[in-house]
């Protein structure tokens, strides 16, 4: 079982819902920032180098699962 905060499921669901997101890679974005780096941690999504200060973020098919569960 997925253990998932409420901002984490928020995230995952989010990038379901919209497909890819592109991220500024820049820190005054807190806790968006904060969130991501957890769900990369659990390898729920993928993050890429997009261009341009951005990052494309992807979910993964472990991230549809743990949004998924209850």
């Amino acid at each position: 079982m997925a253990d998932i905060l409420p901002q984490q499921r928020l995230f995952l669901e989010m990038l379901m819902m919209s497909g890819d997101f592109a991220v500024q890679d820049d820190e005054k974005y807190e806790i968006l920032n904060r969130t991501l780096k957890e769900c990369q941690e659990k390898r729920w999504v993928r993050v890429s180098t997009f261009g341009a200060d951005f990052n494309k973020v992807s979910i993964t098919a472990a991230g549809r699962t743990a949004a998924k569960v209850n």
